[in-house]
């Protein structure tokens, strides 16, 4: 064989590998995306079971508070709707409403004693704070596998591997400004 016969081999030799390393990359990012979103849909799953149980509890006490326990449960609603779809900005917008809800919830518990007493409560309500805090913390898996993804996509010359099989960008789970801001606490109460 001549050395231009073996060097062009070579070269188709590297390319193929290149292709497959990169081809199996994308596939695996692909897939901790999917991952990252199945862990975070466990917890959502399990805060939708849960929500139920408190707002029963709290209706039992809070009798004049049913616009934010009504608040409450449409946003579970459109949570787990949004959830189905697989609709991250609608899922991010649903969160911050329940969220909000949650929040303005515990506040306002603080003037129901009673309720605050209650050891379903109690329990139910740490229950949820975890799951907020895990969800939280899964979220950030996920945006970062996400991310990680999206750029790797669109890089030279991976994107020509990503476009030949149809790799596809996914959408970052983001919370609305509404939802980052601290709630107000005095507006609660004079309402």
């Amino acid at each position: 064989m001549q050395i231009g016969t073996l060097i062009i081999l070579a070269l188709v030799i590297i390319v193929i590998f290149y292709a497959i390393f990169t081809y199996n990359g994308l596939v695996s990012l692909k897939h901790n995306v999917s991952k990252a979103w199945s862990n975070i849909d466990v917890l959502l799953k399990q805060r939708h079971d849960e929500l139920p149980k408190l707002v029963e509890v709290c209706q039992q006490y809070m009798a004049y508070e049913k616009d934010t326990l009504e608040k409450i449960i449409q946003a579970r609603s459109a949570v787990s709707n949004a959830r189905h779809r697989g609709d991250m900005g609608a899922l991010g917008e649903a969160e911050s409403q329940l969220r909000l809800g949650l929040g303005n919830l515990f506040a306002l518990a603080e003037n129901y004693p009673e309720l605050k007493a209650n050891q379903s409560f109690q329990q139910l309500q740490a229950r949820i704070s975890q799951l907020e805090n895990s969800i939280a913390d899964r979220r950030e898996v996920y945006n970062d596998s996400v991310n990680l993804n999206n750029v790797r996509i669109e890089q030279f010359p991976d994107i020509i591997i990503a476009n030949a099989f149809h790799f596809k960008g996914f959408d970052l789970l983001e919370f609305s400004e509404e939802e980052k801001r601290d709630v107000n606490i005095k507006s609660l109460f004079n309402g």
